[in-house]
């Protein structure tokens, strides 16, 4: 009884109350609960109360403490609070179990937080499907963040909007969020004009108040600001500078990164007045936690400014706890920043060959760290040695390929790391290894339900090259996976065609269609200019026949040439150019046949006669028959017996 009546008392003050003052709605529910601890209504109504006033945090505790049968009436708002007070994981395991499309929205919120886009995607697609007029504007901005989203996680499905579209200029949330996912890809001018179109929109718009329009132009005049840094624009973003206000956000994260923005405009000669000035900015709370491509870049400056103050055992200390934990996501943002800067401290912000030779010992003792590696082939490559970081990549790719584990393997054939031993190779001339690094990427990934697309195609182009059979029949295979995942790509429709040219004209007709004709590729070529202009000689060709043009010496711009000097002859004074040279003049003297012994004291003889070496032997000595004697034994004076001397 009391139960009912406490009810019908609450009911009577909700209808009373104006539904927008939700402080009096909650000391209602608060009498009525202190009057009958279980009912249900008004702990809900409670609840609701609790997450119009954006108090999250007590929602969450009073849910949990009212007991299951809270839990299972207000299963949709536990799961809202849940995602806005920061506890993202169980959110979104709670929204995904309703069958709600209240929950569809919140899962999609969540899995938007967790960096999960294509699920993302999914879920908007899904709620899209159906036609809610002015519902469909805000999941098509919704759906416009994801894309940009997934460009900055770099995240590739042939679904993903990769270039602004006509619609995207129709308000200004899908203007920026378009302008977002250009910065993403680094076209910074589109970006610019994005970002102009959607400051103009948003100061146009009649549904907004004056006070909204200050609040959502701040994150744009943001990214404006960056977008000028990054392309040199330092006065413009000066002036710019002037007229933001991070007090205006109305989130802690965009303050954050406003303050980094004005700071980045205008930084101090001191790297010590800059650290000062970088962590006195506004500490960003757990639930508003920024996304990893924007949390990168902040720890990248902190611990640029770290290092500039010296402070090198700071930057270890903190580096080394992030990759003690980061076992199962060797590859992540975070994860090769804090190796980078890890072997940035332990060189003491040194260069070259004593970095090189200070980051050494780390490798030994991490041997599979992928940012020291990374790091330490940077650094080769500055100081022109390729060979050095061939054969690290090689060596932990050996170990990898011996490895069984799957997670290994997948290391193995990132994409990122077989376009970095491609690179090498490049530079090295090796051709071949790169066709067999290619081919070995694709043997593997053709296999993954989700490959990377550049990765395959540059496979398929590298196998097409070869024009032997074994190797075109592996290209066909690859563009055939490439044309189902990317059937109105270009580059994948030509590969395709290239790669089944045997199969006949007639079964391609459908796939030449898509492609440019060859008069609309050749429509702007001047024919005669090229036919006059000749033959174009290869790079190296070229940069040979520039050096010969530069060894050579420049004829005088004046006429006071000097005479050549005459060289003085080095012929005898006695020659004769009608004489007939010697044909002997070749052999020594004494060997001539016009050669005459020097007149002396003995007749008849020749110098050198009465020596045989290099001689003719006289055949009347007879050396052969003489026997050979013995020389005698000259004993020392050990084998003598010494005579007595005594008396006769």
């Amino acid at each position: 009884m009391a139960v009912s009546n406490t009810s019908s008392s609450l009911s009577a003050i909700l209808q009373k109350t104006s539904l927008d003052d939700h402080e009096e709605i909650l000391n209602a529910t608060n009498k009525a609960i202190k009057a009958s601890k279980s009912d249900l209504e008004a702990q809900h109504v409670k609840v609701v109360a609790l997450i119009k006033l954006d108090r999250f945090d007590e929602a969450v505790k009073f849910i949990e403490e009212a007991g299951d049968a809270l839990k299972k009436r207000a299963e949709l708002e536990y799961a809202y609070a849940l995602y806005k007070s920061g506890r993202l994981g169980e959110a979104v395991e709670l929204a995904s179990k309703l069958k709600d499309r209240g929950a569809r929205h919140i899962e999609a919120q969540t899995r938007y937080r967790l960096e999960d886009p294509l699920r993302t995607l999914d879920l908007y697609k899904g709620l899209r499907s159906k036609n809610l007029g002015p519902e469909d504007l805000d999941l098509l901005v919704n759906q416009s963040a994801v894309n940009a989203q997934a460009q900055w996680l770099g995240v590739t499905r042939p679904d993903i909007t990769r270039r602004a579209e006509r619609d995207d200029l129709a308000t200004f949330e899908t203007a920026y969020n378009a302008a977002c996912g250009s910065i993403a890809r680094g076209e910074f001018e589109p970006a610019q004009f994005l970002l102009k179109r959607a400051e103009e929109l948003c100061k146009q718009s009649d549904e907004l108040t004056d006070q909204q329009k200050a609040e959502e132009l701040v994150p744009i005049r943001a990214q404006q600001l960056y977008v000028l840094l990054c392309l040199g624009k330092t006065a413009e973003a000066e002036d710019l500078a002037a007229g933001v206000k991070p007090e205006d956000a109305f989130d802690m994260s965009t303050r954050r990164i406003i303050e980094n923005n004005l700071f980045l405009t205008s930084p101090s000669s001191n790297p010590f007045v800059a650290y000062r000035a970088f962590h006195s900015n506004t500490t960003i709370p757990v639930h508003d936690k920024l996304f990893s491509f924007q949390s990168v870049p902040l720890q990248s400056n902190e611990f640029s400014l770290d290092l500039q103050t010296f402070k090198f055992h700071a930057v270890t200390s903190a580096t080394s706890r992030t990759l003690q934990q980061a076992s199962s996501t060797p590859l992540s943002a975070n994860v090769l920043l804090a190796s980078f800067f890890n072997a940035a401290a332990h060189a003491r912000n040194g260069t070259g060959k004593q970095a090189i030779k200070s980051i050494l010992p780390q490798l030994e003792k991490r041997p599979n760290d992928i940012g020291l590696l990374l790091t330490l082939v940077q650094l080769y490559v500055q100081t022109g040695n390729i060979t050095s970081p061939v054969e690290l990549v090689e060596s932990f790719f050996k170990r990898l390929e011996e490895s069984m584990l799957e997670t290994e393997q997948d290391i193995r054939f990132n994409p990122i790391l077989v376009n970095l031993l491609i690179g090498l190779y490049k530079k090295r001339g090796q051709t071949g290894h790169v066709k067999s690094e290619l081919a070995k990427a694709a043997v593997f990934w053709r296999r993954r339900p989700d490959p990377p697309t550049s990765l395959l195609t540059a496979a398929g182009i590298s196998l097409l090259e070869s024009q032997t059979e074994d190797d075109v029949t592996a290209a066909a295979d690859i563009f055939s996976k490439l044309r189902e995942q990317l059937p109105n790509d270009k580059a994948t429709i030509a590969g395709y065609v290239a790669s089944h040219s045997a199969e006949g004209e007639s079964q391609l007709a459908a796939d030449v269609e898509k492609l440019t004709s060859t008069s609309e590729l050749t429509r702007n070529i001047d024919i005669d200019a090229l036919e006059s202009s000749g033959i174009p000689q290869s790079s190296n060709a070229l940069a040979i026949a520039q050096l010969g043009q530069s060894r050579k010496r420049a004829a005088p711009s004046d006429g006071n040439v000097k005479p050549k000097r005459v060289r003085k002859s080095r012929l005898p004074k006695d020659y004769d150019e009608n004489k007939k040279p010697d044909p002997e003049r070749w052999l020594p003297m004494k060997d001539r046949s016009y050669y005459r012994a020097p007149k002396g004291k003995k007749k008849g003889k020749r110098a050198g006669d009465d020596r045989t070496q290099g001689g003719v032997v006289n055949e009347d000595l007879n050396v052969e028959s003489k026997p050979s004697v013995a020389p005698a034994a000259t004993g020392s004076g050990a084998g003598k017996k010494k005579k007595g001397k005594g008396k006769k």
